[in-house]
């Protein structure tokens, strides 16, 4: 983790309990050498921390944000509508409805305050780490050629599983 002034991504997450979740994302930004700032802020537990950051942030010098929370989740569109940057939900498997009360509040944003909504849970946190990565991307043609390697690299190792099945397959 770099501090806010030389990275471009801020990682939110509504409780500390999220961090599982959100590790995936780091390690898709850590995989492409994307910097990134990690902090814990909840827009109804800690309001005006909460607050306070979301006016800053787009003084702090990020380029984007992923936000990450379950149940209600209003910490991504609440974000959003502080800021003209754009924001990538990661909604969190939690309570009884298990992360889709937190994929409606996302995904059901009013109109002219877009969310990126990712899946519910782990995928959705590897999507929003390689979603970050596209939208860096646009103006970075090194970052390009990352992703473009690992599209091929993904590639491959589905040729290696098919492979692998039909070899198991032509044993019997």
């Amino acid at each position: 983790m770099t501090t806010p002034t030389s990275c471009p991504v801020a990682v939110l997450m509504g409780s500390d309990s999220d961090f599982p979740v959100v590790q995936k994302a780091l390690d898709i930004l850590d995989r492409f050498g994307i910097g990134y700032d990690v902090r814990v802020l909840s827009a109804h537990r800690s309001p005006h921390a909460f607050h306070e950051f979301a006016n800053s942030i787009e003084n702090l010098g990020f380029d984007l944000v992923i936000g990450a929370a379950g149940r209600a989740a209003h910490l991504s569109g609440v974000l959003a509508s502080f800021t003209t940057l754009p924001v990538i939900a990661i909604p969190i498997a939690s309570g009884s409805l298990q992360g889709v009360d937190a994929l409606y509040s996302t995904i059901q944003m009013p109109s002219g305050i877009p969310v990126a909504t990712m899946a519910i849970g782990e995928a959705g946190a590897v999507n929003a780490g390689v979603f970050a990565a596209q939208i860096l991307a646009l103006k970075d043609p090194t970052l390009r050629e990352k992703l473009r390697a690992h599209r091929e690299e993904m590639a491959h190792k589905v040729s290696e599983k098919s492979e692998h099945i039909r070899s198991q397959i032509a044993g019997n």
